[in-house]
């Protein structure tokens, strides 16, 4: 049997080789200094209006009239009045319950409705998953009234539970856990089968372990929407004691009128501890977000 050989490289051929390999390096490099450049212009862009609130919550009342960026009596009297006039411990207590109660009931519901969804074979699965996705376009400002109406019916109101229990039920944690599951091999269910596990124990000892990640990047996002959440909240709770921070500080905008230096210091202590948990657990964000095949 005859083999053809390939036709050898002339020397010009040779040549151009490197050549084309620098020139294929020179512009990956100039693509990923345009990406970094354009990064770092977002960056700046979003970090201005946060330094321009520090720079306005650190001068006095007096001086946030002047539009400019030097301080001449640096103070922090904003920071101490919001501390001394106002409940905004009890506020972030009243924040931290309420968003940790809903990141965990949203946890629960969620990754059992959607392991139901993706292992269980019941009639009409496909029209229940849709139906619970139409949750994502129905405003929430549309269940305003039943929901009030149904807590005040239950005697819940003002209390932790009426500004929890809404937030429950977040139909886009559903289709977040019901993507990664779906992408589990069936092995490990018949496995756990073959050994003598249930239902319930094949989710709780092997299917939720795998999910860590998009298990922390659901209750992470999930903390966060309920901490933000203001409209609920301002009419699930009147006692000034249990109000979230969203409230406690439109009450305190509302009261301090023009004095942009409380106004300013008031919005960075209630931003400060969503920033936190933003720097604290992004490794777990960028991990969950990956595994659920949402990378675009």
């Amino acid at each position: 049997m005859t083999t053809i050989a390939p036709p050898a490289l002339g020397e010009p051929e040779v040549a151009a080789v490197p050549a084309l390999v620098a020139s294929a390096d020179r512009r990956i490099r100039l693509f990923n200094r345009c990406c970094a450049g354009i990064l770092v212009a977002l960056a700046l862009i979003w970090l201005v209006p946060l330094a321009w609130a520090v720079d306005t919550a650190l001068k006095p009342n007096a001086e946030t009239t002047r539009i400019t960026w030097w301080i001449e009596n640096p103070t922090f009297d904003s920071f101490r009045a919001i501390f001394r006039d106002t409940d905004i411990l009890s506020w972030y207590a009243s924040s931290f319950i309420t968003s940790a109660l809903a990141a965990l009931g949203t946890v629960v519901t969620g990754s059992l409705a959607a392991y139901a969804l993706s292992r269980m074979r019941f009639r009409f699965r496909g029209v229940w998953f849709w139906f619970i996705l139409i949750g994502i376009m129905i405003p929430q400002q549309v269940l305003i009234v039943p929901q009030f109406r149904e807590m005040d019916g239950l005697n819940l109101l003002n209390t932790y539970w009426a500004v929890a229990l809404p937030q429950i039920p977040l139909a886009i944690a559903v289709f977040i856990f019901k993507q990664f599951f779906d992408g589990l091999p069936r092995e490990l269910d018949e496995a756990a089968r073959m050994d003598g596990a249930g239902f319930f124990r094949t989710y709780r000892r092997i299917v939720l372990p795998l999910a860590r990640p998009v298990v922390s990047a659901v209750a992470i996002f999930s903390f966060v929407w309920s901490w933000n959440h203001l409209l609920w909240p301002l009419l699930a709770v009147t006692n000034p004691k249990l109000m979230t921070i969203p409230v406690g500080l439109a009450t305190v905008q509302g009261t301090y009128g023009i004095r942009y230096a409380d106004t300013m210091a008031s919005a960075i202590l209630g931003a400060l501890p969503l920033v936190l948990v933003f720097l604290l657990f992004q490794r777990r964000i960028v991990e969950g977000i990956a595994g659920t095949g949402l990378k675009g």
